[in-house]
């Protein structure tokens, strides 16, 4: 009986001991909940804590294809950042991939979807929950650009080292059809983490040309006479020019408003032209006194219609903001109305500004990326929404078409004709310097229509820093149209 009587205590002690232990392990399990759910964002930042970089470049990364091919890859290295980015033409699709670099981070569209690159992006993998507490990234996903391979390479073959840049859209939709850059650099040499590349990266960062500045996107430029266009729209919408064939009261040369300032002309046969003769041979006098006539908020209004002063502008990485002073007296606006004074803009907004002619006044928001996918090829997400406005009314950009193709035709952009196609361009020679002391840049924006099509398939913008002619010529039409014609020929597969 006393056996049986002392067991009660010991049943009851092990009640208890069992009980501490489950309580025990109860509290084991809600901190590693705790640690591995709630706090797993704190361990992950820690810099301390190199395992979200292994297993970051413990897979390939995802690829950016251009035309169905892709244009970069992975490298196993076998080193604890098992692989490394590789480029293929890494030159030519500089100012679209930029880097994704072990040392120095990403850029442009390596940045842009690094998510879906890298395999971290939700949207990829089946059960993102499961994922996201075992910290394992799915397979990471591509992304398809809208890019046509051969218009890329006779862009790039066309500056042939030259600094200047260019943009080419398909006006119908907004895709971004050619984005290139010159001087431009590998990618790859940044890829890595060792000696070379940091060497690589110092070097790049001094180098005086800049090959690592994105020129088609990141940089401005005074857009000179290609301004034009806009003007013109204006002039056209606002009413200072009813008929583009009659004369327009501009005298030869015309004094800036309140100044004793001269403004003059290269070509001849500007005084009093009409609108169609001042287009076709870029009278300055004639577009600085219509920018006047206009006024500011009417300039302005249609300036930042085609896109100018937009700080929001993303193709998906962003854009630097092209310019129009909206707080100028009338000499400045004069000046602007011209594409000089503080009027500036990037080569992918001038392709902007000649795609809204061609798409008969409405002006697509440009994008560089189709769709992105998963490894297996299945799509993931598609370009989506991409808004359009109507920039200025149909008949003006019906007009202006007419002007355009007329520069190309008979007008100082001759060489960029191309047989079979109807062109339409304006030239630009843009001064620069102290005193207008530099060599111009040279500008060419240009639209093509192949005679079988119904409508216009692709919108040019060239500039050229470097440009060969001499100060004071046009030298849009000798240095930049050739490559604009390229561009487009490639394009419209002539």
């Amino acid at each position: 009986m006393s056996d049986y009587g002392g067991g009660r205590p010991m049943a009851r002690y092990i009640r208890h001991a069992c009980a501490f232990c489950t309580l025990l392990l109860a509290a084991l399990l809600v901190n590693a909940a705790r640690v591995q759910v709630v706090q797993s964002r704190l361990y992950d930042d820690n810099p301390a804590n190199r395992r979200p970089t292994i297993a970051r470049y413990g897979q390939p990364r995802g690829d950016i294809v251009v035309d169905g091919e892709p244009v970069t890859g992975s490298v196993d290295t076998g080193e604890q950042l098992r692989y490394e980015r590789a480029y293929r033409n890494g030159p030519l699709y500089a100012p679209v991939t930029g880097f994704a670099s072990q040392t120095y981070g990403t850029t442009f569209l390596e940045h842009a979807a690094d998510g879906v690159l890298s395999g971290t992006d939700p949207m990829l993998s089946p059960l993102p929950l499961w994922n996201d507490m075992t910290h394992k990234p799915a397979p990471a996903g591509n992304l398809v650009t809208t890019l046509n391979r051969h218009a890329q390479e006779a862009a790039y073959r066309g500056l042939a080292g030259r600094k200047g840049a260019v943009a080419a859209i398909e006006p119908a939709t907004g895709r971004i059809l050619a984005l290139v850059t010159s001087p431009s650099y590998d990618p790859g040499q940044l890829s890595g983490n060792g000696e070379a590349v940091a060497s690589a990266w110092e070097r790049l960062n001094h180098d005086p040309e800049k090959p690592m500045l994105n020129r088609a996107v990141r940089q401005t430029y005074p857009p000179g006479s290609t301004f034009k266009v806009v003007t013109a729209a204006a002039a056209l919408d606002a009413g200072a020019v009813m008929d583009v064939d009659e004369p327009t009261d501009s005298p030869e040369p015309y004094r800036l408003p309140g100044t004793t300032t001269r403004l003059t002309n290269e070509a001849d046969g500007c005084r009093d032209a009409s609108l169609r003769t001042a287009f076709e041979w870029s009278c300055n006098t004639v577009f600085a006194k219509l920018g006047v006539d206009v006024g500011v908020t009417n300039m302005v209004a249609t300036a930042q219609a085609f896109g100018f002063d937009d700080t929001t502008l993303r193709i998906p990485f962003s854009a630097a903001t092209s310019t129009f002073d909206p707080h100028v007296d009338r000499a400045q606006l004069a000046l602007s109305s011209i594409g000089q004074y503080n009027t500036r803009a990037t080569p992918l907004q001038m392709a902007m500004v000649a795609s809204a002619v061609a798409d008969g006044g409405q002006l697509r928001s440009p994008y560089l990326v189709e769709r992105t996918t998963r490894h297996t090829g299945e799509t993931v997400a598609g370009s989506g929404a991409h808004p359009v406005r109507q920039v200025m009314n149909p008949a003006t950009a019906v007009r202006l078409k007419e002007l355009m193709t007329d520069v190309v035709r008979e007008g100082t952009g001759g060489r960029a004709a191309i047989p079979g196609a109807v062109v339409g361009g304006k030239t630009g020679t843009a001064q620069h310097g102290v005193g207008n002391s530099g060599v111009p840049y040279a500008w060419f924006i240009s639209w093509a229509q192949a005679k079988d099509a119904l409508e216009p398939q692709v919108a040019v913008a060239v500039v050229v820093e470097d440009a060969s002619a001499n100060r004071g010529e046009i030298s849009g039409g000798g240095d930049a149209a050739p490559i604009a014609r390229d561009v487009m020929r490639a394009v419209l597969g002539k």
